[in-house]
């Protein structure tokens, strides 16, 4: 059974927008911050957002200012808008429930090893 799902995916031209959407149980959502991050093959998987309970944030490097991450507790549904994208946006997007110590501070760059339930990813491609 499917625990944690993306969608909103696509195409789309440099400098639009898409939106990202990750729906969860809610035994998962009550419990975890939620994230999202993304990998290209034959790349390391590269941290993009992560949101916990409260609503606090954090953002990769590459993203900050273009990507926001937000949440709604009634549908435990969790939203990445992504403005002025990138040709190097283009990537495989996961959404991830996980613990919030390891999540956040994986997605901001340290390596604590696995955690979390993943989503099978939703693909982004943007164009010159």
């Amino acid at each position: 059974q499917v625990q944690v799902k993306e969608s909103g995916g696509g195409s789309v031209q440099s400098g639009g927008s898409l939106r990202l959407s990750c729906t969860t149980s809610e035994d998962i959502y009550s419990r975890h911050c939620m994230g999202w991050f993304r990998q290209v093959p034959g790349n390391e998987r590269e941290g993009v957002a992560g949101i916990d309970d409260d609503g606090s944030t954090t953002y990769g490097n590459s993203v900050k200012g273009r990507f926001t991450i937000s949440r709604d507790n009634r549908n435990r549904t969790v939203y990445l808008q992504m403005n002025s994208l990138k040709p190097e946006d283009s990537a495989t997007y996961y959404c991830v429930a996980g613990t919030c110590r390891v999540l956040m501070a994986t997605v901001r760059g340290q390596n604590l090893g696995s955690f979390g339930n993943w989503g099978q990813g939703t693909q982004v491609t943007v164009s010159p």
